[in-house]
């Protein structure tokens, strides 16, 4: 089973000390790649080429950075993209992202689609491009067939595959690959994972990513109060049965959000194992 993590660039010195002492026990996992978010509302843009660079040079991983469209030029997106062919990078994922602070206009790019045409116009099969979708309908989206066929179109510009926002409904997962297949979409949907290590901050996430979580899962979450241990445990079963239900119902890979921490994505792999 081939999996994936997925790190922020760190912006402060406490931040980049916890990404360092987290990198060695997570590259024993052997991903097969690293990817490299953008920051909400592309407010890291110089720490996302800084990032990539070190996990390359520095621990030997392959990394993958984000590029977002929004309120970047043609321009500024042709530079990053030159940079990032010029590490070494031969995979991005490309999303619309969000506005950046500060910033009035979209940029010459309002939809991930347009941005998937560019990349394979300005640099043709350089880059194995990753694009986002979502089983349980993007929070912004009108209604999910319209965002299936929003998802469509960033295939047929051109992505080589999709990543899942997370999700804990196993059911909402299928039924969406399901839903592709039948429209014609034949790339791998790869699921994105959440270990659970903060149930707070889990919670926060996803009312803004519009992730659901189940109305049993948070009660039962709710019920240990402050046992920060009993939610990690109960956190890693959790997460660990749905990657089995995943892996059996046909899963080409695995893409860990890792908030740049190894102790929970770490329970949720010894459990596979």
């Amino acid at each position: 089973m081939k999996i994936s993590l997925e790190f922020f660039p760190p912006k402060t010195d406490e931040q980049r000390q916890t990404l360092e002492s987290a990198l060695p026990r997570l590259k024993a996992l052997n991903p097969e790649y690293v990817s490299v978010t953008f920051g909400a509302g592309g407010s890291t843009l110089s720490y996302t080429p800084e990032t990539v660079r070190s996990l390359r040079q520095d621990h030997g991983l392959q990394a993958a950075p984000h590029v977002s469209c929004m309120g970047g030029t043609r321009e500024e997106i042709r530079q990053l993209l030159n940079l990032y062919a010029e590490m070494g990078c031969r995979r991005i994922v490309a999303l619309r992202g969000d506005m950046p602070s500060g910033m009035a206009g979209f940029g010459d790019f309002r939809y991930a689609n347009e941005l998937v045409e560019f990349i394979r116009a300005e640099t043709g099969n350089t880059f194995h491009i990753e694009v986002g979708c979502y089983p349980e309908v993007h929070p912004q989206s009108q209604d999910a067939f319209a965002d299936l066929e929003h998802f469509k179109r960033k295939i047929d510009a051109g992505a080589d595959a999709a990543i899942t926002q997370y999700f804990f409904n196993s059911d909402a997962y299928f039924r969406f690959v399901d839903d592709a297949r039948r429209i014609g979409i034949d790339k791998p949907i790869v699921p994105g994972i959440m270990p659970i290590g903060n149930f707070s901050q889990l919670k926060r996430f996803s009312d803004i990513c519009g992730a659901e979580i189940p109305r049993w899962i948070e009660r039962r979450m709710r019920g240990y109060g402050d046992d920060a241990g009993a939610i990690r445990e109960f956190g890693a079963d959790l997460v660990a049965a749905l990657c089995r239900k995943l892996i059996a119902g046909g899963a080409s890979g695995l893409h860990f959000y890792t908030l740049n921490r190894a102790k929970a994505t770490l329970n949720v792999i010894e459990r596979l194992n």
